[in-house]
């Protein structure tokens, strides 16, 4: 019998399965799509989450990040990670990264949906295969959270992103965070000659749109775009918790509160690896307290600027605060760091 069947292919499916097999743990992805995947997310890892990626043996080609940089028209402040660098890092590049070291541990990936599920006493069956757990990595809208009645309802407001690459060079090794009436925009140096430019928003506009409230960063993008525009959302997810029998949620499946503090992808591989640990340890159970003592920080202030943000005026608010307040900045940054 397997030890872990795991649905979903993405970076958080791929970490558990490659944190597993690392433990002497038989695992299996099942993913439908042919890798590397790409989607509309962050591509910036926080200094913790590129440590995690190296202590796993998976070293993706990117750009080494400084900091974050916050921005407004007349605005500007910035803190310098603690812990060493962060990482730039494509999505498709991150993602065959993953695929290759989970390849090379022995990882069997097959071509196939998980769709029904079967929970049976000491093990789980899905997509034809019998293991002793399954992990949910299906991502921010799971299909498994949902079947298995774990989604919560949300009231507050709707919040979409989109991300677009652009060939040019990166002119600083910062992700730059740009705020404007009703959004923001990510810069994140993703190559010698890439950047990857993600908007936040609540509104319903098309990625052009949104960038025209941004002519400073408009100005920085000489070159032009590299692919399609992607979009995602509604990005806050709820979870009742992230164990249900022989099932446990990781990644976004878990839940997620915004891309605004840039944290999904470390998040994730910490996850990972701390439910392969419970795993290995016989405690199934106390996955959902070390989740909730992973993301804490990450949920306490990305629900703190997002309050703030719903503010009128709070793009001449945030930034000004952060610029007159550079202890505070950088340890409200080096806290999720």
């Amino acid at each position: 019998m397997i030890d872990l069947l795991v649905a979903g292919g993405g970076p958080a499916g791929l970490a558990t399965a490659i944190h597993a097999a690392l433990a002497g743990m038989e695992a299996v992805v099942v993913e439908p799509r042919e890798p590397p995947v790409d989607k509309a997310c962050g591509e910036g890892l926080m200094p913790t989450g590129a440590l995690v990626l190296r202590s796993m043996g998976v070293a993706p080609d990117g750009r080494p990040l400084r900091g974050i940089r916050y921005l407004s028209p007349a605005h500007r402040a910035q803190a310098p990670f603690r812990a060493g660098p962060g990482l730039g890092v494509r999505r498709t590049a991150l993602h065959a990264a993953l695929h290759r070291r989970a390849e090379e541990l022995g990882v069997r990936v097959v071509r196939d949906r998980v769709g029904d599920l079967r929970q049976e006493p000491g093990s789980v069956r899905a997509a034809g295969l019998r293991a002793r757990w399954l992990v949910a990595a299906d991502g921010l809208h799971s299909p498994l959270r949902a079947a298995l009645g774990l989604d919560l309802p949300d009231t507050r407001p709707r919040r979409y992103g989109q991300r677009r690459h652009y060939r040019t060079a990166p002119w600083t090794d910062f992700v730059e965070v740009h705020w404007a009436s009703g959004a923001e925009a990510y810069v994140t140096p993703v190559g010698d000659d890439l950047v990857g430019v993600a908007v936040l928003s609540s509104e319903r506009r098309g990625f052009e749109e949104h960038l025209a409230r941004f002519p400073g960063l408009l100005a920085r993008l000489t070159g032009p775009p590299d692919g399609r525009v992607r979009g995602a959302g509604p990005l806050r997810r709820r979870a009742r918790t992230r164990v249900a029998g022989r099932v446990l949620l990781v990644g976004d499946a878990a839940g997620y509160t915004d891309a605004l503090t840039g944290e999904g992808i470390s998040l994730a591989v910490l996850s990972a690896r701390a439910l392969v640990a419970c795993l290995r340890a016989g405690r199934p159970q106390a996955y959902e307290a070390a989740w909730r003592r992973l993301s804490r920080r990450h949920r306490l202030l990305t629900e703190g600027l997002l309050l703030a943000r719903r503010m009128p005026g709070a793009e001449n608010v945030i930034v000004p605060a952060a610029e007159r307040l550079p202890p505070v900045f950088r340890a409200a940054v080096n806290l999720l760091a």
